[in-house]
């Protein structure tokens, strides 16, 4: 049996956090890598620590905000930063399961990391007319932050 790449052991990895993750509609999950190929951070999405998982909804869809799980909901990659196990993350590679929405993506900038592997795009048919994702688009334009989705041969 062959050794699996570092590429496949981080992103199945990022998919066994995710499978930590309450949200009954998506499992999202992250490691964070530094250049020496050392996991320094892991994560998942769900409720800030300290909270139960069943005093807040995990429902979407509804017209009051605080009714909705996104009120409430940590997500995946500020988790794995929140989580490391180093504040400096210059030159870092995350792997995460969905790619990522603007608010994490301005997280990803500012601590400097410098390229992320994404599994898949969100479950949506207009995905390219969303506004989060026009403006994550648009922030990866103008960095020099890489990124590619997930291809298990790399």
């Amino acid at each position: 049996m062959e050794n699996i790449s570092w590429n496949e052991y981080f992103m199945e990895s990022a998919i066994l956090a995710a499978k930590r993750s309450k949200d009954p509609c998506t499992k999202v999950g992250a490691v964070l890598v530094n250049k020496d190929n050392r996991i320094i951070g892991s994560g998942y999405n769900g409720f800030p620590n300290g909270i139960p998982d069943h005093c807040l909804p995990w429902t979407k869809g509804s017209k009051n905000f605080e009714e909705n799980k996104y009120a409430y909901v940590v997500h995946a990659e500020a988790n794995c930063i929140l989580n490391s196990i180093t504040a400096d993350m210059s030159d870092c590679t995350m792997y995460v399961t969905l790619f990522p929405c603007s608010s994490c993506l301005k997280l990803i900038i500012q601590k400097g990391i410098k390229k992320f592997i994404f599994k898949k795009y969100p479950n949506t048919n207009t995905l390219e007319k969303t506004g989060d994702y026009l403006a994550t688009k648009k922030m990866l334009s103008l960095t020099g932050i890489k990124y590619h989705k997930y291809d298990p041969e790399l």
